[in-house]
């Protein structure tokens, strides 16, 4: 597959990364007991609400017409490949599989899940123009790193139980 995709089109995978991990954590919270893991949880989906604005407001700020790039076609393959679910689903709705599962499962997935939502923004933090807030794209990165963080110590509490 050699396509290329123009700036909107890669801005709205990115919100729809955020918006399911919105979604994510907030079902997870739902079937959390614990109070203290509920909020953090609930804080972990505010701040993905809170990239989805952010790369609402990118696309918002951009021009009318905006031009393809990618004259080498490999940001094409790449992104090819993750609209094709080969690298990771970002069409999925990864809540919808949360349902009985423990919270050390909930928090081994949340961890991949930010791990893919990490290698997508790294590949495409080069195609961002600045003007639309390539720095932004480096913030977010910093924060999905800071989440595995979060997530792992958690992860390790509930496995020493």
């Amino acid at each position: 597959m050699n396509r290329s995709y123009n700036i909107d089109e890669i801005l709205a995978m990115a919100e729809r990364i955020e918006r399911n991990g919105a979604e994510y954590y907030e079902r997870a919270a739902e079937l959390t007991e614990d109070e203290g893991k509920k909020a953090k949880l609930r804080k972990l989906a505010d701040m993905e609400r809170s990239h989805e604005k952010t790369f609402a407001d990118m696309r918002a700020s951009q021009p009318e017409e905006q031009a393809s790039f990618d004259p080498d076609g490999e940001a094409g393959r790449y992104l090819g490949a993750i609209v094709d679910g080969n690298v990771f689903d970002y069409r999925s709705a990864p809540a919808a599989d949360l349902a009985g599962k423990s919270l050390v499962d909930i928090y081994r997935k949340a961890i991949d899940l930010e791990k893919d939502s990490i290698i997508f923004y790294l590949g495409i933090r080069e195609l961002v123009p600045e003007k639309l807030g390539n720095a932004q794209m480096d913030d977010i990165i910093r924060e999905e790193m800071g989440h595995i963080v979060l997530l792992s110590d958690d992860l390790a509490v509930e496995l020493e139980k």
